[in-house]
């Protein structure tokens, strides 16, 4: 049994459709794939249909771009088992994808006033199918223009990242106010999925971890590609000491993707599935 518990279609940023996704799961022995679009359940009931054609088991859920405001610094909430279509997530959610739409274009309009040859229409195909633009399209156009090689590298810090050598925003830079994790928590489990702190080495989540395991968080990502074994001990030793879940998976974005990691990578494996499986039925019945 291979369990994959974080992965991407292009309902959200990755380059790959529902069906694409599943297939690729399919040649890798995946047999257990988690969708965990970011900020939207849309396209999991179709997932789980073509699922079952092809021997693909779905777990629904979603990722929830957050916010840490009591240490001012970025989180992502993953929700296992989640309800497709639950209104709690559609109310926290819904805005939120809109606001991050208006914020690509303006990006792109940044870009186009410092001189780059792009349009919002060229950028918006390259989310057909999507639930907004994210900077990944806008790279991806960019890419195609033939502004840069690849989608994450100097281009895209120097358009997007607030803060360089200088201190000084790149210049297609917009903030985006996200959501508070503390909320993006309590909503995953109004919508009767299990919250999982996502990637906590990325941003540094491990004393959040300590605190929102007390608020309702269930388990925390230990195997991920963006984790080195500082992490991933820091990770466990808090999991062991809350009674979260430990979980792991490949993050997958295709093309989009930081590095190439193939869907079914850090596979933690039947145990942990049975887990999930008790720690949601707890849930159900408390």
């Amino acid at each position: 049994m291979k369990i994959d518990l974080h992965c991407h279609t292009k309902i959200s940023d990755n380059s790959f459709t529902i069906e694409e996704v599943l297939w690729q799961a399919k040649r890798n022995d995946v047999t257990h794939l988690a969708i965990t679009d970011h900020d939207t359940t849309a396209g999991l009931e179709y997932a789980m249909q073509f699922g079952e054609k092809i021997g693909v088991t779905i777990i629904p859920g979603i990722e929830i771009s957050a916010y840490d405001y009591k240490r001012n610094t970025r989180a992502h909430i993953l929700g296992l088992f989640i309800t497709p279509g639950h209104p709690a997530i559609s109310k926290l959610c819904q805005p939120f994808l809109e606001k991050r739409n208006e914020v690509s274009y303006l990006m792109v309009e940044q870009l186009i006033k410092n001189g780059y040859d792009l349009s919002w229409e060229e950028v918006q195909s390259y989310a057909e199918g999507g639930t907004s633009v994210f900077k990944q399209h806008i790279m991806h156009a960019l890419l195609d223009k033939g502004y840069t090689n690849r989608i994450y590298g100097d281009l895209y810090k120097k358009l997007f990242i607030r803060g360089n050598a200088i201190k000084e925003p790149g210049i297609a830079y917009v903030p985006l106010e996200y959501v508070d994790a503390i909320e993006a928590i309590r909503v995953i489990r109004e919508a009767n999925g299990i919250p999982v702190l996502a990637h906590p080495g990325q941003f540094n989540n491990f004393d959040a971890a300590r605190e929102w395991a007390k608020m309702g968080l269930e388990g925390i990502e230990v195997k991920h590609p963006l984790h080195n074994v500082a992490d991933e001990i820091k990770a466990k030793e808090i999991a062991e000491q809350y009674n979260l879940i430990q979980t792991g998976g490949s993050d997958f974005h295709g093309f989009y993707g930081d590095a190439e990691v193939p869907l079914g990578t850090f596979n933690l494996g039947e145990d942990c599935l049975e887990l999930l499986l008790k720690r949601k039925i707890e849930l159900s019945h408390p």
